[in-house]
């Protein structure tokens, strides 16, 4: 307003009353000078933050630019943040919406080395008697995958089911506004319950391979076990649904050939719309952590009522597009992780891919790309800075 007040005083007639060239001049360049600073004011006004620009997209909001972040886990956040700058990429913080008490039970764990390879071996105790699990890591992420599973026989389950019915399902909102104000415009949490029991069994429990063989030597105790944790999943539902969080993420690990589509219906899919019912009536989305192969779950998924699908991994990772997501999902958001491998191809590679995805899903405006699976820890400071500059050059999804 300043600036087209100065520019309307001295325009028309008056301008050219004015008979001294340098005058003319001074009146010129201090009318550009203060175009030039509302400009700026507004473009300052109408970038976003990196948290705005997250639940933008989770609430169907417009946003200035496709949203970039990272899970804190896999690098630490401050040397992200130091490298990229604040407002080129974000950070996604797990953070549970409940927590479990179980005072009759008590997990005891301890760390050794065997041949300079890391492992822990965890005790679960319980009234019933004790589980034991050990597990193996691998050096670069400190990651970990059970060599020894807590279930192995008919009479551990009767075990386990000691430890489910002492649980005590509680909410855990003060940690949520913590994690909010701590994060504050750098990213937001990724409110969680936990895995659905068909897939918590397998990836926590027993195995793929355990489980299997369990369905088909005591299908009852394995029966009785989903029912049991089906209650206690319930119970983390109803605490979600009175949550103040915008969003609910499930990470259920979902890979179609580990589960198929009859038991992804039966076992998941049915918690799913439950739960994203419930969300619904606050306004509030459900997503799903669906990070393997897709193909044969693509019209399940569809049917579904899951809001998004956290870390979605595209070809050349997985079977499933970016095309083929956006035709088969037109209503779903995309928290697309960028493919791990394409991180160690060049950095013209790396740019291109990035520069299709934004050209194949960008405008939707259900997009956002993470990196949510392992990237070489070698290789992030050259590719995330890529990444980012292909989402500042793509501009706005709604231009």
């Amino acid at each position: 307003m300043e600036a087209i007040y100065f520019l309307g005083r001295y325009s028309g007639v008056i301008f050219f009353q004015i008979t001294s060239p340098i005058e003319k001049m001074r009146i010129i360049l201090t009318g550009i000078q203060l175009l030039l600073k509302t400009w700026i004011l507004e473009m300052y006004m109408k970038t976003m933050t990196m948290r705005e620009r997250m639940l933008a997209v989770i609430q169907g909001n417009e946003h200035d630019r496709v949203p970039f972040a990272i899970y804190e886990i896999l690098v630490p956040p401050k040397e992200v943040l130091q490298h990229m700058g604040h407002g080129r990429i974000g950070i996604i913080r797990f953070c549970p919406i409940y927590r479990v008490e179980h005072p009759n039970c008590k997990f005891e764990s301890q760390i050794f080395l065997k041949n300079e390879t890391k492992y822990k071996r965890t005790y679960l105790h319980t009234p019933k008697g004790s589980l034991e699990e050990v597990r193996v890591y691998e050096p670069a992420f400190d990651s970990s995958t059970p060599s020894k599973h807590f279930i192995k026989t008919k009479q551990d389950y009767e075990i386990f089911w000691s430890y489910l019915e002492d649980c005590v399902i509680l909410e855990n909102y003060d940690q949520y506004y913590r994690d909010v104000a701590d994060l504050g415009d750098d990213g937001f949490p990724k409110v969680e319950c936990e895995r659905t029991p068909w897939q918590q069994l397998w990836v926590e429990w027993i195995g793929l391979e355990g489980l299997s063989m369990h369905l088909a030597d005591f299908p009852d105790h394995v029966d009785h076990t989903i029912d049991l944790m089906m209650k206690r999943e319930r119970q983390q539902f109803e605490i979600a649904y009175r949550s103040p969080a915008p969003f609910i993420n499930i990470p259920d690990n979902i890979t179609a050939p580990a589960i198929g589509p009859a038991r992804f219906r039966k076992y998941c899919v049915s918690l799913y719309d439950e739960l994203a019912g419930m969300l619904e009536e606050r306004g509030a989305k459900l997503f799903i952590h669906m990070d393997g192969f897709l193909k044969p779950l693509w019209k399940d998924i569809a049917n579904s009522k899951v809001g998004g699908l956290d870390s979605f991994t595209p070809t050349p990772d997985c079977d499933t597009s970016v095309a083929d997501a956006v035709t088969m999902w037109p209503e779903k958001i995309l928290q697309l992780n960028f493919p791990s491998s394409i991180h160690l191809q060049s950095q013209s590679e790396v740019r291109q891919v990035a520069d299709d995805i934004l050209a194949t899903a960008g405008h939707t405006g259900r997009l956002q790309i993470q990196i949510s699976e392992n990237v070489p820890l070698d290789i992030w400071r050259t590719t995330l800075p890529i990444i980012a500059d292909a989402i500042e050059d793509f501009g706005s999804p709604f231009g």
